[in-house]
């Protein structure tokens, strides 16, 4: 059985997981932008924390189900109707055959996941389902799902248990996002002055923004480099600064190696937040030492154990 794509949205793909061990051969993870989000809603249904859900960016879109399924959304928050009925996030929900599901675009952030009972289906590249877009890997025909697509899923037969995220582990979106970072492999390029421009200013997200990262708009940073940096190694979450001096915060989609200079990585406690940046949302990065951010990423781990055991934060 399949769920039919009435209306796509801006875009939305299928992601989970990421794509581990490869990126010594050039493939990014890919996977989805905020595994947080991803991870509640998959445990509301049953799935493993990975398992392939619908990640929707900016809203619009509308879902039609063939078959009996049990679905949850997370992420960012947007009015949701079944038929005619508000949904609410955070919980299952049942859905039967011939409902039509609907989420308008986000107050804030940007992403929202819906994930069935089951996950949904995808194509299997290199043991991932998840979407890479700019290789047009994974997912479904390795693309942005389009109108009148039909993905596959199991129809749900049985009565499961009905479940619901506590309140107090429901995350808040905002526009504005206080960010904690560590000091990365070119962090000592940096002039004072601009140390003191990356600690203390506020940077706003540019409309240059995708799975791939975003520019920050702000105070331009001097960087000692001739432009003739060798590539080196590059992860989601890490900022480089080209000698233009605008800062670029690197996604889940991002490239393997880059030859900018790395000013900065986000710690793997906030990395997830990344996924929620939307153009015109202002970031505060919050220094911290490694031995912070590892005491940060536990702490965090150690909020999310009850309802998402076996869960890491990357």
């Amino acid at each position: 059985m399949s769920a039919e794509i009435l209306t796509p949205g801006l875009q939305t793909t299928l992601q989970g997981g990421h794509r581990y061990g490869f990126r010594h051969f050039g493939m990014p993870w890919a996977g989805a932008a905020d595994m947080v989000s991803l991870a509640y809603a998959n445990a509301l249904v049953g799935n493993a924390y990975d398992a392939i859900a619908m990640e929707v960016s900016f809203g619009g879109c509308r879902l039609g189900f063939e078959q009996p399924a049990v679905i949850a959304l997370a992420g960012a928050p947007a009015a949701a109707q079944l038929n005619d009925h508000s949904l609410d996030f955070y919980r299952s929900i049942r859905v039967e055959a011939g409902d039509v599901l609907s989420l308008q675009h986000p107050t804030a952030g940007v992403r929202t996941y819906i994930a069935i009972m089951g996950g949904f289906s995808g194509r299997d590249v290199l043991g991932c389902k998840s979407t890479y877009l700019p290789a047009r890997l994974g997912g479904h025909e390795g693309r942005a799902l389009a109108t009148g697509d039909r993905i596959g899923y199991t129809p749900t037969t049985s009565s499961p248990p009905m479940r619901e995220l506590p309140a107090q582990l429901h995350p808040t979106f905002l526009k504005s996002w206080s960010l904690r970072v560590t000091p990365s492999g070119e962090t000592s390029l940096l002039t004072p002055q601009s140390h003191q421009h990356l600690a203390e200013s506020v940077f706003s997200v540019s409309h240059r923004c995708d799975r791939m990262g975003f520019a920050l708009e702000g105070p331009k940073l001097d960087i000692a480099s001739d432009g003739l940096m060798q590539s080196a190694a590059v992860f989601p979450g890490t900022i480089q600064c080209p000698e233009n001096g605008v800062p670029f915060t690197l996604g889940v989609d991002a490239q393997t190696t880059g030859g900018y200079p790395r000013i900065a990585s986000v710690a793997l406690c906030d990395q997830h937040l990344l996924g929620q940046c939307r153009p015109g949302d202002r970031i505060q990065f919050l220094i911290r030492t490694p031995r912070q951010a590892r005491q940060a990423h536990l702490a965090k781990q150690d909020m999310l154990r009850d309802w998402l055991p076996g869960f890491r934060l990357c």
